[in-house]
């Protein structure tokens, strides 16, 4: 019984021994907040939503030009033939139909633009937590954003290592 007990403590003494050094190699970092806090996101921000505001104009100055039509053909409409109203009505649906493609176009071009701003910033982050990470001799650095898949986050935080390495 007591060698039981002593075979057990020691081992419990050998897993926290190893637990303590592996925890050594781990470290987490909020890659999300680190990027909210890079200046070159704020900028990136502005200009997608610079171009945002761009599509929003056209898409209503689109939608005002259609209402404005629709109002004239309604008032017209019992002056006019079955065939006026007839190309009137297709030419209504069109200009329904480009309003649709257009947004649908400037959606398109928003996310590939935002693909394109984003990447080069969170590579310059990425880059910037590995170099730290390998400095300070970490073998995983875990990101604990929200939905990170991360459940315990207690080991050490790069954040301020990281931002000091991007000059932030």
């Amino acid at each position: 019984m007591m060698k039981q007990v002593k075979l057990l403590l020691v081992a419990a003494v050998m897993f926290l021994g190893v637990a303590t050094v592996q925890a050594q190699e781990v470290a987490h970092i909020n890659t999300q907040e680190l990027v909210e806090a890079m200046p070159e996101m704020k900028e990136a921000q502005s200009q997608l939503e610079k171009l945002q505001k761009t599509y929003d104009t056209e898409i209503k100055a689109m939608a005002k030009e259609l209402d404005a039509k629709l109002k004239q053909y309604e008032v017209e409409a019992e002056s006019k033939t079955d065939a006026e109203n007839q190309k009137r009505f297709e030419e209504v649906q069109t200009m329904q139909n480009n309003i649709g493609a257009y947004r649908q176009q400037a959606m398109q071009d928003l996310q590939k633009k935002e693909v394109d701003i984003y990447k080069p910033i969170l590579d310059k982050a990425r880059q910037a937590i590995q170099k730290v990470g390998r400095a300070k001799g970490y073998k995983y650095v875990i990101d604990a954003s929200p939905g990170g898949g991360i459940l315990l986050a207690e080991g050490p935080n790069l954040m301020a290592d990281v931002k000091k390495e991007l000059g932030i």
